[in-house]
């Protein structure tokens, strides 16, 4: 009876590592049996003996890799090859040896404790493993210890826990530690196989630590110039601590500059930035001290008892002077002068100081952007404001002004402010009529029937209210054909004096008003009231009026009327004398002195008289240039001397003139865009040459010889000059 058999690992052998042995009852041991085995490693790692049945192991065998083979034995009849007993299963069981060291689970540990933190306090716990069998022996039994890293940790020898042994140790004296725990199997025993594992522990922070000052007093220099919230300096505490446990807090706890100056903390920096909150003044005071405290945002109450986490130091901050522009007394300035208010009076001072220790003179000017009309001037000594120009409440009523005032050392430093300047009323505008009042009365009105109503105005203003009253001027009071009838509430009705009245009579009546007010100085008005004498219907219903119909109470007026006509009767006048004068036009004469000699520019502007007119010039002329008659002499000037021309050869009539001329006018008829009225069209030809021919010294080289130049010494003595350079000319050719 057999189920297992055991086999040690490792085996280090030089021969086969015997297992065992099968044996079948049926063996007679003639060797008629035969042993097969099957199964895992049959035949390669376990062979066995087909006449014996010994079982061998061929290689070595680790159990960590397989601790049990299943196989199979059986013997047959080595002739029939039939099986003599049935098929058995047995197992080889390894059994196991201390062959492998423990090993850690990481080859490096990293953990962190707080710092500060009481003995026996958890770290980090590591963990090994042993290959081996641990129901075999001793050999998987591992047992923790510390190899480095004492007296500050300890470990656990069967757990592997690693805790604190030394007590409030400190991160600002040491932050980092490396540990080495060691595994070993064999519960540690000698002989044991070991592994090793590094353990990096970081200390982390806590606030234990307050914050602290470099230095108790600080000393800052600010200009009084600074503007608010404008930096002046800086201060920073200390912090052992890091991160959340360094943050810190600034505050002015007292002193003399707690409303003046502010502290800010820089959250990046960890900095108390010294803020302006006020603006200074130098001249009132030049020397702040500041209580500043700095305090841990962040505190841990257990460790309070290592006492306050703030600190306070001392700053002073000195305030320079700068040079400041002049003050003025007030912000702005309000001033009330009365419109009557007589040039170059006072209405009102300003006054500035210069604020500086130096106290600089200052003077005053008008902003002239502010008063582009220059009513108002002040004077640069004293600041007094006075008028340069009449006031007028009702054309201005308010007058803003910015007067400005500059030290006289230093320009530059100026100020501004603005005076508000109201102009009072005065009664200095007499009532008027509300509108032009043209009325009609009918010519068969009844005495005593109300023709107009009147109503007034006034420009002055009157807190009470207008009172106006209403009367005939007394020129027109006794002999009036009309009565006023004042209503006592600013309002006047005219009414007839009598029955009936004749157009023929006296078509149109101008009746005089007297408006005057109640406020003093009593100002007045006389006002016209047109009234004219119409045709009605029994209802009262205007039909005509005399000299024209009343259409319409805004028509133009007879005053209107006459100046129209005046207009035109001058524009007709002055059409008539330009006329007359374009017919007028004085000729100038060609030659204005008879002792000027000089050769004269003759200029022939003569238009003529028309078509019609044929003893100005000949147009024959033009069709033949080379033609001229012998008794067609100039009609503009009176030679003195009379002569005959030089006559030369006729030439045959040059047609090429005339139809140049007719081409040029067949192309102005027909041209769609000429003006349909009488136009000049200039047809310019200059024609084969001059009847006179060339002038030319030049020319005249090569016709010498042909020329007779005694006819100008008939010309006069405007030509005697030529006359005597040609001829002597003629004469040296004949001597």
């Amino acid at each position: 009876m057999w189920n297992q058999f055991f086999l040690l690992e490792e085996y280090t052998g030089s021969d086969y590592q015997y297992v065992g042995k099968l044996h079948s009852d049926q063996d007679k041991g003639d060797g008629s049996l035969k042993y097969i085995l099957s199964g895992d490693g049959a035949g390669d790692l376990f062979i066995i003996n087909e006449n014996t049945g010994d079982i061998q192991a061929t290689k070595r065998l680790d159990r960590e890799e397989k601790p049990v083979y299943i196989l199979r034995a059986q013997a047959i009849n080595r002739k029939t090859g039939k099986p003599v007993e049935p098929e058995s299963e047995f197992i080889i069981k390894i059994h196991d040896i201390n062959d492998n060291e423990p090993m850690f689970t990481k080859d490096v540990y990293n953990a962190s404790v707080p710092e500060m933190s009481d003995v026996g306090t958890f770290v980090v716990q590591v963990t090994a493993t042993d290959a081996d069998d641990p129901t075999y022996g001793n050999s998987a039994k591992v047992v923790y210890s510390i190899l480095q890293g004492q007296p500050y940790f300890s470990v656990e020898s069967e757990t592997g826990i690693i805790k604190t042994a030394l007590l409030n140790m400190d991160r600002e004296n040491r932050e980092q530690y490396q540990v080495v725990i060691q595994a070993k199997d064999m519960g540690g025993q000698m002989g044991g196989l070991s592994g090793t594992t590094t353990v990096n522990i970081t200390l982390t922070d806590v606030n234990d630590n307050p914050p602290r000052f470099p230095q108790s007093t600080y000393q800052f220099k600010t200009p009084e110039s600074a503007l608010p919230d404008s930096p002046i300096g800086k201060i920073k505490a200390n912090d052992a601590d890091v991160g959340e446990n360094a943050k810190i807090e600034y505050s002015i706890t007292e002193g003399d500059g707690s409303d003046i100056f502010g502290i800010i903390t820089d959250k990046d920096t960890q900095e108390g930035i010294i803020t302006v909150k006020k603006a200074l003044d130098f001249e009132k005071k030049r020397l702040y001290t500041l209580k500043v405290e700095a305090t841990n945002t962040h505190v841990e109450p257990r460790f309070l008892y290592l006492g306050p986490f703030k600190d306070s130091a001392t700053v002073r901050i000195l305030v320079e002077d700068v040079d400041e522009p002049p003050v003025f007394s007030r912000p702005a300035y309000i001033i009330e002068v009365k419109e009557d208010a007589q040039i170059n009076s006072v209405i009102g001072t300003v006054s500035a100081q210069d604020p500086d220790g130096a106290k600089n003179p200052v003077k005053y000017s008008v902003d002239r952007h502010t008063d582009m009309d220059r009513v108002f001037n002040i004077n640069s000594g004293n600041g007094s404001i006075f008028t340069s120009k009449p006031l007028d409440r009702e054309t201005v009523l308010w007058h803003n002004i910015t007067i400005i005032a500059a030290e006289i050392n230093n320009p530059k430093q100026s100020s501004r402010v603005p005076v508000f300047i109201k102009v009072l009323d005065v009664n200095d505008n007499a009532p008027e009529f509300a509108m032009f009042y043209e009325t009609f009365v009918c010519e068969n009105a009844k005495a005593e029937q109300l023709i107009q109503t009147l109503s007034a105005v006034d420009k002055d203003d009157s807190f009470g209210g207008h009172q106006f009253s209403f009367s005939l001027a007394p020129e027109a009071a006794s002999s009036s054909n009309f009565t006023l009838q004042d209503n006592r509430d600013n309002t006047a009705g005219i009414f007839t004096r009598k029955n009936r009245y004749s157009r023929h009579e006296m078509g149109m009546y101008l009746l005089p008003v007297v408006i005057s007010d109640n406020d003093y100085p009593i100002q007045s008005s006389t006002e016209t009231v047109t009234i004219r004498v119409c045709a009605c219907d029994h209802r009262g219903k205007m039909l005509s009026c005399n000299a024209e119909a009343l259409i319409h109470p805004t028509g133009l007026s007879t005053g209107a009327l006459i100046a129209i006509l005046l207009c035109i009767i001058i524009l007709l006048v002055t059409v008539v004398l330009f006329a007359a004068l374009r017919r007028q036009r004085k000729k100038e004469p060609l030659i204005i002195s008879k002792e000027d000699i000089r050769d004269n520019i003759v200029s022939y502007n003569d238009e003529g008289g028309g078509e019609e007119d044929t003893q100005a010039f000949d147009i024959g002329t033009l069709r033949n240039p080379e033609a001229i008659e012998d008794n067609k002499l100039r009609r503009d000037i009176v030679p003195e001397t009379l002569f005959m021309p030089r006559r030369t050869a006729a030439v045959r009539d040059n047609t090429d003139v005339r139809d140049f001329i007719n081409q040029r006018l067949k192309e102005n008829d027909i041209d769609p865009t000429a003006p349909p009225y009488d136009s000049l069209a200039t047809y310019a030809y200059e024609g084969n040459g001059s009847v006179a021919e060339s002038l030319s010294s030049l020319e005249s080289v090569t016709t010498d010889g042909d020329q007779d130049y005694d006819y100008l010494s008939d010309w006069g003595p405007r030509f005697k000059k030529l006359a005597d350079m040609y001829g002597a000319v003629d004469s040296d050719k004949d001597s």
